[in-house]
């Protein structure tokens, strides 16, 4: 395997954040693994069938407002969220040189090509042909333009751009 200094993917700053705005960061360069994983510590730790990570270099990392809440998910690593949404940021291998985050909380997720997956054990058995699972067209066909005009009316989440202002709204919960 190649040495992580020679993975470097320079054509950055890739910004995102959390769905609330609380949290927001730049990456001025990307680590060249961008991967899911399957494993069952990836998925109870994003809630979902695999972790979508890609690498950012701790030097190239900027969190540019808030802080991330931690949880030390092993004696190794500690899992980055938002306390204030909940949404999952990063996976951190302590002793690592780079911060692995959650693909989907970049603004222009879609411009991170996945290249490779991992921790093939706990695969969800779905995911082996997504491409027989009937589709459902968009959130608009699938809940009516009413419902989804509503819920952007109401909507809490922070726009998918860094923004000079924001106040998150406090969970309610």
């Amino acid at each position: 395997m190649a040495d992580e200094r020679d993975w470097v993917m320079p054509s950055g700053p890739f910004a995102g954040g959390c769905q609330c705005g609380a949290i927001r960061f730049r990456a001025e360069a990307l680590v060249d693994n961008p991967h899911i994983c399957h494993c069952r510590m990836c998925q109870k730790a994003t809630g979902n069938l695999f972790g979508a990570l890609v690498g950012v270099r701790h030097e190239h990392m900027i969190w540019t407002r808030g802080t991330p809440s931690r949880f030390r998910s092993s004696e190794y690593v500690d899992r980055g969220f938002c306390a204030n949404c909940g949404t999952p940021l990063f996976y951190h291998y302590l002793p690592g040189k780079h911060i692995s985050m959650s693909i989907g909380a970049f603004d222009h997720s879609h411009s991170i090509e996945l290249r490779w997956q991992m921790g093939n054990e706990g695969r969800h058995p779905s995911l082996n042909g997504l491409d027989w699972i009937e589709q459902m067209g968009t959130t608009e066909e699938a809940d009516g333009a009413d419902n989804v005009a509503a819920i952007r009316a109401s909507s809490n989440q922070h726009p998918d751009h860094d923004t000079i202002e924001w106040t998150a709204k406090q969970s309610t919960v």
